[in-house]
Parts: C-alpha cells; sequence; structure tokens
C-alpha cells in the first residue's frame, strides 16, 4: 500500500514551544520560518506561522513561542491548553537541561492536564562536544516508555540548520495522523476500535467474499484509496512482506484479515501512521475512530401520527445479513453470531437498552429472524 495522505480536515495545527531558558527555542522557531540562522532573536517571538505547502499534508503550523521567567509561568500555561502539539526543548551542551524535562516539564504538562502530543528536542546540535555525547535512543527510551505522551525525538541545530524543518513536521504529523487512536504501546498492538474499523473496510473491499483479497480486489482498494494503481511486482512484494513475518496473513485466494491487520500494525510500528489514517478517512472515520455522522444520517421526514417500516427489499437484505452469520443454519443467531455480526461495529447494540429486552429470546438467548427484523438489525 503506498501513496499519500489524508489530513483530519484541519485548517490549522498550533504547535507551542516550551522548554528551560537559553536552551534555543526561538533561534529553533527563527530558523525553521526563514531558513537561516539569527544571531541575534529576541526573548520571546510572535506567533510564526509555516505556510501550507511547506509539509505534504497541506496545512500550515502556527508556532507560539513561550518565555521561560518565572512570572511567565501562568501565560505558558495558557498557551499550552490551547495547543494541539507541544515542542519540549533542551539544549545538548546543557545536560541539566535534559535532566530537567522528567524533574519538571512532563509532570508539569500532566499537572495541567495537556492531553496533546510532545515532541522532545534537543536543540543546539552543534555545539555538543565529546564530554556530553550521548545516544538519543538510549537515553529517551526509558523517558518514553514512561512518559507515553512523547511522540518522538529528535535532535537539532539552528545554527547549521540541520534537521530544523523536520522538528514542526513531526508536530504537525502527531496532529494529523495521531498514534493514540490506533496503537496501544503498552500491548504494541492495534487498539480494539481500529481492528473493528479495519475489519469492516477489508469485508466491504472482499467483493467476492472468500475471505481474502485478491489482486484485483488489493488493486481496487489502493486506487480508491491512494489513486494511483499497484503494479504486479508491488502486490507480490506487499504479499511476500506479510508472508515471511505472518503466514496465515496470505493464502492461495490473497491477503487475509490477519495480513491485512498485520499490514497495518506494520506501517504504524515504522511511522507511516498517514498510510492507516488515509485508509481510514476514506471509509468515513473520524479522529476517534467512528463513522462520520453523514455517513450515519438517514434523511426522512414523518407527521406524529405516521410510523417507518422497512421495505421488502431492506428485510431481505437483513435475511441475506441474518442467514450469513447464522453459522450452525438452527434460524436463531447465538451471543457468539451476534458478537461476530457486529464485531465491525462500534458496539453492539444488544448488549444495552433499548435493544436489550426489547424482543423475546430463545431460552438459551438467541435471536430469531423475526426479532432481528422487527427490532431493526443493522
Amino acid at each position: 500500500m503506498l501513496g499519500g495522505s489524508i489530513s483530519s480536515g484541519r485548517t490549522n495545527v498550533r504547535v507551542v514551544v516550551v522548554g528551560d531558558r537559553a536552551t534555543g527555542k526561538s533561534s529553533l522557531i527563527t530558523a525553521a520560518a526563514s531558513e537561516t540562522f539569527a544571531e541575534e532573536v529576541p526573548p520571546v517571538l510572535p506567533p510564526t506561522r509555516l505556510p501550507a505547502d511547506l509539509y505534504p499534508d497541506n496545512v500550515p503550523v502556527t508556532i507560539i513561542d513561550t518565555s521561560s521567567s518565572l512570572e511567565s509561568r501562568g501565560k505558558v500555561a495558557e498557551e499550552l491548553k490551547r495547543a494541539d502539539a507541544v515542542v519540549l526543548t533542551y539544549a545538548c551542551d546543557q545536560p541539566s537541561t535534559l535532566n530537567r524535562l522528567t524533574t519538571f516539564w512532563l509532570y508539569e504538562f500532566r499537572r495541567l492536564e495537556i492531553k496533546v502530543p510532545v515532541i522532545v528536542v534537543g536543540c543546539k546540535l552543534d555545539k555538543r562536544d565529546e564530554e556530553h555525547h550521548m545516544n538519543l535512543e538510549q537515553v529517551m527510551a526509558p523517558i518514553m516508555q514512561q512518559f507515553r505522551e512523547i511522540e518522538t525525538c529528535i535532535e537539532c541545530s539552528a545554527a547549521n540548520l540541520v534537521q530544523v524543518p523536520e522538528v514542526f513536521y513531526y508536530a504537525q504529523k502527531a496532529v494529523l495522523h495521531p498514534t493514540a487512536p490506533l496503537f496501544d504501546h503498552e500491548t504494541q498492538a492495534l487498539k480494539p476500535c481500529c481492528v473493528r474499523a479495519l475489519k469492516r473496510i477489508f469485508i466491504l473491499c472482499d467483493h467476492d467474499m472468500d475471505d481474502a483479497l485478491n489482486d484485483e480486489e488489493l488493486n481496487e482498494f489502493q486506487i480508491k484509496c491512494f489513486n494511483a494503481p499497484l503494479q504486479p511486482a508491488e502486490i507480490v512484494g506487499v504479499k511476500r512482506v506479510v508472508q515471511e513475518k505472518l503466514p496465515q496473513g496470505v493464502n492461495d485466494l490473497g491477503l487475509t484479515l490477519t495480513g491485512f491487520l498485520f499490514l497495518h500494525a506494520l506501517f504504524i510500528e515504522k511511522g507511516r501512521l498517514e498510510t492507516t489514517w488515509t485508509v481510514l478517512r476514506k471509509f468515513g472515520y473520524n479522529d476517534e475512530i467512528k463513522l462520520k455522522d453523514d455517513n450515519l444520517t438517514i434523511p426522512f421526514k414523518k407527521a406524529p401520527d405516521q410510523s417507518l417500516e422497512l421495505t421488502s427489499e431492506a428485510v431481505e437484505f437483513l435475511k441475506g445479513v441474518f442467514s450469513t452469520f447464522d453459522t450452525d443454519k438452527d434460524g436463531v443467531l447465538r451471543n457468539s453470531e451476534l458478537d461476530d455480526l457486529f464485531s465491525t461495529a462500534p458496539e453492539s447494540p444488544w448488549g444495552e437498552a433499548p435493544y436489550k429486552d426489547a424482543v423475546e429470546r430463545t431460552p438459551l438467548g438467541g435471536l430469531s429472524v423475526c426479532s432481528c427484523n422487527i427490532s431493526g438489525l443493522l
């Protein structure tokens, strides 16, 4: 699966830059905006806007600089509460500022109940000497384990213009293509709501209903989501990657649901969250992985003395759905079969009012086809 991305519909991303005094906040912002290094910068910059065409998602970024003085603590808190993402800086040539991340800043964010992604940025990389040399991944791994709100870590140099644009690209990406709704870092697995959504998408794309996406179905999926076909060699390559890691992910018919889910977990682990988000958004999901209202609303008008009933076509469709999930063909949907039927929905309606007690159940708690039709099965 290749291609670009669909953003969440945001028209701007607001990034607040905070950190200890003299860690390079203002120089970082100036270098990102002007692509040059300024020897002298104001103590606090006015809001700075990066143009929409700077990054692939074509969404502008507004950067808010902050003061490190005690007198400005209230102002900083206000800005943090309005942030879409936070860039938290330390100075590569001042180890004490790195320690302050865990002794003050990250706990301060929690105290203020800041729930947005945090990008940790080491500035002044050009000033680090051999005495202060460190392996960023080794140092940050335990910190990121403790503070899951940290999206990524990066070091940069405003003076040498090294990895400056990347800082705000990662901040923007963390907002437009967030990790939290998709992936659970504790279990290293896709979250249940994400699995349900991707399973629904898989089923919609499995036109011949053989529980696998063949080459033609994979290509149609690719074109729908990314507006470009897959070349035969690319399809072979995708299936080879899955089969090498997960043999049951591919069978003689094509890519299985297990393989489809594995691919998306792999994209996320490799930082390609925009791929999975593009797929979800193309099939009508919002940032909470819920179907947007315009996909669910059924417009109709009725007078107070009128009632609604299913058309004969709708009844036949629902009977077909019932039959598909009635695996033992006993004319009853058992709880496990109902769970399977609603495994692609956000939740099953049969566990709560008004549906829970709306129809008569069999002695074993199942639902007959008449009960389902009366209540409006889907």
